[in-house]
């Protein structure tokens, strides 16, 4: 899909663009990510950014915990908003002052904690931290499925069996799109998609799994200061009015006093949830991965699953539908330290090129290897990979003596690297019968045309589509939620992104070559005996 940047300059600017700002005809969506904190504005179409604004960020490692301080979120959020007004007065010549829906978006998961007076109890634990082990591993087996070691239960849960000092004066708990959000509005709420990750959901409610709460609170007795539920937000459906922007969180956003208060907001919701919306996936039978410096797949499910699966995340849309997430921890970094000396080499030669240059050539190249990449193996582990059962990474490229060791062979061995433990993962979806009609891909490694699209409809055995999409991401994502309050009255929000913001999508579909299924699967044979040869590293090395 092609997002339409509206082109207006200056204050010579004229048009709809200009009107739609003035007026309040637009959805103004702001997402907290790891390292940036992003505003995009949509126009009525949803389809036309009219403009954008951004604030760097990083997490900071405080007395052994990921953090980030409360007052650099209202910092990045007021930073970010301003560099969009900016850039929408030097597009259109109109600084907004009010929006016809605003959605606040961040990273899942994680733990703030506050007293009753609104106070943070102790620093904000974000999804990176991993000293929830004891209480994970309690809940999976209380519950029956897997809760990974960052969700806000089980942040919760270990809070409460280490009996932390502050646990007795906890009033609410909630992750850091649901606090933005609060602060702006005074509603303690979160789209379902965010909430999902907070606790189990139970679709055919879309609130928290009941049974599962009535066994926690059993669990967990008189360790916590209240019933569970009591202590969390309230779960809404996108397409639900979540509260207005009152004039203090009008302050907060705006420090200048130009943006009005009365402003509807979404539900607040997470990182996956608007990947989602992002790449038009949250129908059933739908999917997308997403490849960066991680790697992971998710899928829209039709029904519940018949048992739990350690490899698989079980998480929501934003309207509410079961999904089964596929959470790597090793993507790409590999495969780009692997062009990196190929680049050198080049520059060394006398002829250096450009890296979209040197991944064009290597991944090029890798569509003359072998369908199996021809009996080599290449593990992308630069860190552990609990799917995999690697508590720590060494990436390894692997070769017998009658392995045909090429170049071509080399790089589809380095792709098919990093799908490699997602496709572990996706095999327990495979075994469930859970069917896909088309997975949308995104991240760099796809911008080689052809190339990495085609071994991942290789390794899945399902439609891979990609498309152009908006820098913005997420931050798009969450507009177009806000943009939905218009429309969820008429339509299901499925069938609002289908019919009205990606129909005039460009998509570039490849279906699996079966030669490449077939190979694939010979390489992830390999690959999965040869996890014993990474055992043997870490311990090792």
């Amino acid at each position: 899909m092609t997002l339409r940047q509206s082109s207006g300059t200056g204050r010579e600017s004229s048009g709809t663009g200009r009107d739609d700002i003035a007026e309040g005809r637009t959805s103004l969506g702001i997402e907290f990510g790891s390292t940036r904190i992003k505003a995009c504005l949509i126009g009525p179409d949803a389809t036309e950014v009219l403009a954008v604004g951004s604030f760097a960020w990083e997490n900071s490692l405080e007395g052994g915990v990921w953090t980030y301080a409360l007052d650099e979120v209202w910092q990045g959020l007021q930073a970010a908003f301003a560099d969009l007004v900016a850039d929408a007065e030097e597009r259109h010549g109109t600084r907004p002052e009010t929006f016809g829906a605003i959605g606040i978006s961040a990273m899942m998961h994680g733990y703030l904690a506050f007293d009753a007076a609104g106070d943070l109890l102790v620093p904000f634990r974000t999804w990176r931290n991993t000293s929830t082990g004891r209480a994970a591993q309690e809940l999976s087996e209380l519950f029956g499925m897997n809760i990974p070691l960052r969700w806000s239960i089980a942040h919760v849960h270990q809070a409460a069996i280490d009996a932390e000092a502050h646990v007795p004066q906890v009033d609410f708990v909630t992750t850091l799109a649901g606090y933005v959000h609060w602060r702006l509005t005074g509603e303690r709420v979160l789209g379902v998609g965010d909430a999902s990750g907070v606790f189990p959901i139970d679709s055919a409610t879309g609130d928290y799994d009941q049974r599962m709460v009535d066994a926690y609170d059993s669990l967990v007795g008189d360790r916590l200061p209240a019933p569970l539920k009591n202590l969390l937000p309230a779960v809404l459906p996108a397409g639900t009015v979540a509260g207005t922007l009152t004039a203090e969180g009008a302050a907060l956003l705006d420090p200048s006093g130009a943006v009005r208060p009365g402003i509807p907001l979404c539900p607040p919701e997470g990182d996956a949830g608007t990947g989602m919306v992002a790449t038009n996936s949250v129908a059933p039978r739908t999917g997308n991965v997403s490849a960066g410096t991680s790697i992971f797949a998710m899928v829209v499910l039709e029904g519940p699953l018949s048992g739990s699966h350690h490899e698989l995340d079980l998480v929501t849309t934003p309207a509410g539908d079961a999904v089964a997430m596929v959470h790597c921890n090793n993507g790409a970094s590999e495969l780009a330290a692997w062009a990196g000396m190929f680049a050198r080499f080049a520059a060394a030669a006398g002829s250096p090129l450009d890296d979209d240059a040197v991944f064009d050539v290597l991944f090029r190249e890798a569509l003359a290897g072998d369908a199996d990449a021809g009996g080599l193996l290449a593990y992308n582990h630069l860190a552990g990979e609990p799917i995999a059962g690697l508590t720590e990474g060494r990436p390894l490229f692997v070769r017998t003596p009658d392995s045909s060791f090429t170049l071509a062979n080399a790089m589809r061995a380095q792709l098919y690297g990093v799908f490699g433990t997602l496709a572990l993962g996706m095999q327990m979806l495979d075994g469930e019968g859970v069917q896909i009609d088309r997975m949308f891909a995104h991240g760099g490694m796809f911008r080689t045309a052809g190339v990495a699209q085609r071994f991942l409809a290789g390794a899945l055995n399902a439609p891979v589509a990609v498309g152009e999409l908006a820098a913005e991401g997420g931050a798009w994502g969450i507009a177009v939620l806000a943009s939905y309050l218009a429309h969820s009255a008429q339509s299901d929000l499925g069938s609002y992104l289908e019919d009205q913001v990606f129909a005039a999508a460009s998509l570039a579909t490849a279906d699996p070559d079966p030669a490449d299924v077939v190979g694939f699967t010979t390489f992830l044979d390999r690959y999965r005996a040869g996890l014993a040869i990474e055992a043997a590293a870490v311990s090792s090395i």
